[in-house]
């Protein structure tokens, strides 16, 4: 009986020693903590491209208002490159970072960055373009596929509901190329006297809507109107448009970059979409914040647009 009851008040103490030792896995809750200690909270950024100025404006509005907010952050370029991204990622994870905000390279294939972020118990945010798989605590984007209809409704009211149409789409597999092109679609597929008659990616880069176009252009001077999912593949369009000689085509982009704006002023570009990078990049940081303490937060944040022509 003696041996029985010594066992007992051994298995006992075991118990109350293991319940003692935290069994949550490293990181967790570290941020929330930090935050009610007053610590500064560690953000990491993992951006697409800082080779678009759109993204560099992102990156500055994040930078701004991490500053205000006493946080400190840590900004990667994944350089348009998806595997690389998926590195950068994991070395935030591995330096400790208690948030993370990440503008996708390409929304199927961040999803394994997603989730080992995930797992290591560090809250995710995405930014402008969404992720298509692993848990994402908030999107902080504009309306993509208004954004596209909007573009589409401005080129259909110019060309009078009648001409031939060029589109220009982003990286394939990013959700701002599929969700511009949606709208776009959702704009001009029902009027009977539009037809698109080349759609190729050009990978949001403005070299490549150059030479992209150039190539269309070749098969195809008879147009009316280009759409780019982006001012840089747009601009890159332009190019090609003015050193073919033609006249009169109606190029519109995406985004509002100060390049675009000063097109659209001097009369070579008819229309761009603006987006407000600067707000998307401090509301990702005013979110991650708010994560940080535990506070709730919208799953999805939107930014407004509007037709700058």
């Amino acid at each position: 009986m003696k041996k029985l009851f010594k066992g007992f008040m051994f298995l006992t103490l075991v118990m109350v020693v293991l319940a003692g030792c935290s069994t949550k896995a490293p990181g967790t809750d570290n941020a929330s903590s930090k935050a009610k200690k007053g610590e500064k909270v560690k953000i990491g950024v993992s951006i697409s491209t800082l080779n678009n100025p759109f993204f560099v404006s992102l990156k500055e509005g994040a930078e701004k208002e991490a500053k205000a907010q006493g946080a400190d952050i840590i900004v990667v370029d994944s350089q348009n490159d998806s595997a690389k991204q998926v590195s950068d990622i994991e070395d935030l994870i591995q330096k400790g970072v208690d948030v993370l905000i990440i503008n996708p390279t390409d929304s199927d294939a961040v999803t394994a960055a997603v989730q080992s972020a995930n797992d290591a118990k560090i809250p995710v945010i995405t930014v402008d373009r969404s992720a298509n798989g692993g848990d994402v605590v908030s999107h902080i984007a504009s309306d993509n596929v208004a954004g596209g209809k909007m573009a589409g409704d401005f080129i259909a009211e110019k060309l009078g509901n009648k001409g031939k149409v060029v589109e220009l789409e982003g990286i394939p597999g990013s959700s701002a190329a599929r969700e511009r092109g949606e709208g776009f679609h959702k704009a001009v597929d029902g009027v009977a006297g539009i037809k698109v008659v080349a759609k190729q990616a050009a990978d949001f880069d403005r070299a490549k809507g150059l030479t992209v176009m150039e190539n269309i252009l070749q098969g195809n001077k008879d147009i009316q109107a280009v759409f780019a999912h982006n001012d840089e593949m747009a601009l890159g369009a332009l190019q090609a448009i003015e050193a073919a000689g033609l006249k009169n085509v109606i190029v519109v982009g995406f985004d509002a970059t100060d390049d675009a704006v000063k097109a659209v002023k001097d009369g070579k570009m008819a229309a761009t979409i603006a987006q407000k990078p600067i707000e998307i990049g401090q509301k990702g940081v005013e979110t991650a914040l708010k994560v940080a303490k535990k506070e709730k937060v919208d799953k999805f944040i939107p930014v407004s647009l509007e037709l700058v022509k």
